[in-house]
């Protein structure tokens, strides 16, 4: 009789050890014993953690909880409403050891999905089931329908108010049905009717899947017929809409079990013929819990990939959010230190100081002065919008009367229908934001880069000027890299004059210099025409190419453009790049230039 195992209304025996506890010392009883057992203090310390956790499964407090190896009703898990006792037994939790084992935690259960969907059940019958058998009915045919219907009715209940729970009684099946059914289970109409009410009532009450319980469906239709298996799914769907306190319909569900099976209500359970197949149902059920187990499995990879995921994530939000702060950093001491070299923490060496590679400054010259107004023009035509233009009708001014709706209104008011042409078209034309330009410069001045510096250096004062003269918004910065980070142009502030340097260093910090400039100008912020002038031959150590490809490959799925511009005849630019190579360095104004104007250009819509 599967389904009275678990919920029993006569409380359990009492043992010897229990009747020691409740002896007063000085009555002559003796000393108090924990029970035997291995790892003893643990198991008291989880069922003492499974009662805090009872009540947000059971929303009440009164129920004491025994976790112990084996259960006094033999079922893995039980609850005895008359006493308000719940018990479970500790195998289930295998193979965990119980030193392990935190219920307080929430999600610890995560570790033990069986033994908690068994808890979720009994927790379920202890908020739900508060009806019992009367005692003259108990242990009769009827009392087995009953417990057995009350089975899944319980769990439906359950699941209204805790939908989440779901998973873990399916992780239970086994535990909770597989043990009533064995090779010697025989094959006939009271046992199929026990396993529909157990599975497929389940099924109904949306704890298992209709592909999982298939084969069990075609086997008892097999042996109960279609419309016998119909009219117990009619009294188990009914028995799920029944209140919990509704003793005397859960009693009529159970006559009608009878009823439809031919069983006397009163008399005890059907007996099986001895001659009659036995097993079959226990085959079939086990691949019923199969499927589950399967399906159950995947879920579980699943959740486990979604979580690790979703923490990658977390820490990837959270190691951007350390880079940017130490971005800033790099760019509060790169554009703050009044032209003084910076060593970033990466190229830092005892006993090592670093130059500046500024040789000086000196007035523009008037090629350079017009070369900054040809490129400030240039980029306020990239950065025109044409105005956006809406046009709407109506019935009556303002707007441009359009003589075919005229006509179209007066014959249908002429015709007695409602007039619904609108005449008048208003057009209104409105002028969009430019938007502004950020530019950032990076220039290599290790020592391969000598013959690139002078003309490296105008081009960084002629964008600069350029940016100033074309919105107030729009700004731009160059930083000179070896080892050491040295600020050329500071962002927000248009140079008057041109700062020379010289390339004659060792190192390779661009990784460094594009931090600052990104952070000095947001340049992975949209909104903005926003460009990463790269100056460089790209012969870098891998330790430094790679955390500059990085940066690069940030700032481009940021939306902001990076140019290479190379002056050897063999460059190595890094990836992502676009790749601009001049044989001669008098060129880079204007390549810069170009560059600035197409990126400014791709911010229209």
């Amino acid at each position: 009789m599967p389904a009275p195992a678990h919920v029993l209304s006569a409380p359990p025996a009492v043992t010897e050890t229990e009747l020691d506890l409740a002896r007063w010392e000085d009555d002559g009883g003796p000393v108090a014993e924990p029970r035997p057992g291995p790892h003893a203090p643990h198991w008291l310390r989880i069922a003492a953690a499974l009662g805090e956790r009872l009540p947000e499964l059971a929303e009440r407090e009164d129920v004491i909880v025994t976790c112990e190896h084996g259960t006094r009703s033999g079922a893995p898990a039980a609850f005895y409403p008359g006493t308000a006792q719940l018990e479970i037994d500790a195998g289930l939790f295998a193979p965990l050891h119980p030193a392990t084992i935190d219920p307080t935690r929430v999600g610890d259960e995560e570790n033990y999905p069986v033994a908690w969907g068994a808890f979720t059940h009994e927790a379920a019958h202890a908020r739900h089931s508060a009806w019992t058998t009367p005692p003259p009915l108990r242990g009769t045919a009827l009392d087995a329908a009953a417990q057995l219907l009350e089975e899944s009715r319980a769990e439906h209940a359950h699941l209204a108010r805790r939908p989440g729970d779901r998973r873990f009684l399916r992780a239970a099946v086994h535990t909770l049905v597989m043990a009533d059914f064995t090779s010697a289970t025989p094959t006939d109409r009271w046992q199929a009717a026990l396993a529909a009410g157990l599975i497929l009532a389940r099924r109904d009450a949306g704890i298992l899947d209709p592909d999982e319980t298939e084969p069990l469906e075609q086997t008892v239709t097999a042996i109960l017929g279609q419309d016998l298996l119909a009219t117990l799914g009619q009294i188990w769907m009914a028995a799920h809409t029944t209140a919990d306190a509704n003793e005397q319909a859960m009693l009529g569900h159970a006559a009608a079990w009878c009823q439809a099976l031919g069983a006397d209500p009163s008399g005890s359970e059907p007996v099986p013929d001895p001659t009659g197949r036995r097993g079959e149902l226990a085959e079939v059920i086990g691949k019923v819990v199969g499927a589950v187990a399967a399906n159950e499995a995947a879920q579980a990879a699943a959740r486990v990939r979604i979580e690790a995921a979703r923490t990658a994530r977390t820490r990837a939000k959270a190691a951007q959010a350390a880079h940017a702060r130490q971005a800033a950093e790099t760019a509060e001491k790169v554009f703050a230190s009044g032209g003084r070299p910076f060593i970033p923490d990466s190229q830092r060496r005892k006993g090592r100081r670093a130059s500046s590679p500024v040789t000086g400054t000196r007035a523009p010259t008037p090629a350079e002065k017009a070369a900054a107004g040809q490129l400030a023009r240039a980029l306020r035509a990239a950065g025109y919008r044409e105005r956006t233009v809406t046009v709407t009708a109506s019935a009556a001014p303002p707007g441009r009367l359009n003589m075919r709706g005229a006509l179209a209104r007066d014959a249908q008011k002429a015709a007695g229908a409602t007039p619904t042409a609108q005449p008048w078209i208003r057009t209104q034309r409105r002028q969009s934001p430019t938007p502004p330009l950020r530019v950032g410069i990076a220039v290599d001045v290790s020592g391969s880069m000598r013959a690139a510096a002078a003309p490296i250096a105008s081009a960084a004062w002629i964008v600069a000027k350029a940016a100033a003269l074309t919105d107030p918004d729009s700004s731009s910065a160059t930083i000179a890299y070896r080892r050491a980070l040295t600020a050329i142009t500071v962002p927000g502030r248009a140079p008057t004059r041109v700062t020379e340097f010289d390339a004659d260093g060792g190192g390779h910090s661009l990784a460094e210099a594009t931090d600052a400039l990104t952070a000095g100008l947001d340049l992975m912020t949209p909104g903005a025409g926003r460009l990463l002038v790269i100056a460089s031959d790209g012969y870098y150590r891998p330790q430094e190419a790679a955390p500059a490809a990085e940066r690069i490959a940030a700032l481009r799925a940021a939306g902001c453009a990076v140019l290479w511009l190379a002056f050897d005849p063999d460059p190595h630019p890094l990836p992502g790049v676009t790749l601009l190579q001049l044989a001669d360095p008098a060129q880079a104004a204007a390549a810069i230039g170009k560059a600035a104007t197409a990126a400014l250009a791709a911010t229209n819509p």
